[in-house]
């Protein structure tokens, strides 16, 4: 098990406000003469440093509520801050702009290109933000570095294990030093272990003061978070606190080793 390292440039995460605040979102899709109501009155405010896990069944209205928190898309009507900053409005460039600066994302796939190395797509983000050439890799070796994958720098993703691609994956949504990281599922394609292996992740990013939102439809998985938000039917049915939580790298000891 790698242990995240604490590279001096990437330690202030924490922030003392509200990072999201949802307002009776309500969210629509037209389907022809079938109009789907996915959200119905939503409301939730999420605090810098916690760990959220979002959960429900497919057609609960989970995905919906993800793709908005990341300016994916936008409430029908409702608020939504980001920040303080309400983003339900904004222009889709505008959009296209919080997303790079203020939201990492973490998905099933991984998403690596695969013909460039761990360094280079971990870069890539710096890129669109017009970040200097030597800002970005100096920033790209530092999230390596603070997710266990420093020596691993100049592999390819197919020289890496699936566990060490989400590693990249997570680096990757970090470079930019974003207000949150929104996690999709992001140990559906894993194995058990491995699986814990990442969430023993974000446990320590999370420690670290980074804002955390976690989307999966395992409890097994969620429970590693402090927070759940359960949806059915559009609806917020449960929030609660995790108070009974497993902390990922002691389940790890407990755990049979794998090959890598």
């Amino acid at each position: 098990m790698a242990t995240i390292s604490q590279p001096e440039p990437m330690t202030t995460l924490t922030s003392t406000a509200d990072v999201i605040r949802v307002e009776d979102v309500h969210k629509y899709y037209d389907l022809g003469e079938t109009r789907v109501h996915a959200l119905r009155g939503v409301s939730v405010n999420i605090e810098a440093g916690e760990f959220v896990a979002i959960m429900g069944a497919s057609g609960s209205g989970k995905s919906t509520f993800m793709n908005i928190l990341g300016c994916l898309d936008k409430p029908t009507s409702g608020r939504y801050l980001l920040e303080g900053i309400e983003v339900s409005q904004l222009s889709k460039k505008e959009l296209a702009a919080i997303r790079n600066r203020k939201i990492g994302f973490v998905f099933q796939g991984f998403n690596l290109l695969s013909r460039t190395t761990a360094l280079e797509n971990v870069e890539l983000p710096t890129l669109y933000a017009k970040i200097s050439k030597e800002e970005g890799q100096k920033r790209s070796r530092e999230a390596l570095e603070l997710v266990g994958l420093g020596e691993r720098m100049l592999h390819f993703p197919s020289q890496l294990s699936g566990g060490q691609q989400q590693r990249v994956a997570i680096a990757r949504a970090l470079v930019n030093k974003p207000s949150i990281l929104l996690a999709d599922e992001p140990t559906g394609n894993l194995d058990s272990r491995t699986s814990v292996e990442i969430m023993d992740v974000f446990q320590q990013l999370n420690d670290r003061g980074l804002t955390v939102v976690l989307v999966t439809h395992e409890p097994d998985v969620a429970q590693f978070a402090k927070r759940s938000i359960q949806f059915r039917d559009g609806k917020i049915r449960r929030d609660e606190s995790i108070t009974d939580r497993p902390i990922a790298a002691d389940v790890l000891k407990e755990l049979p080793t794998l090959e890598d």
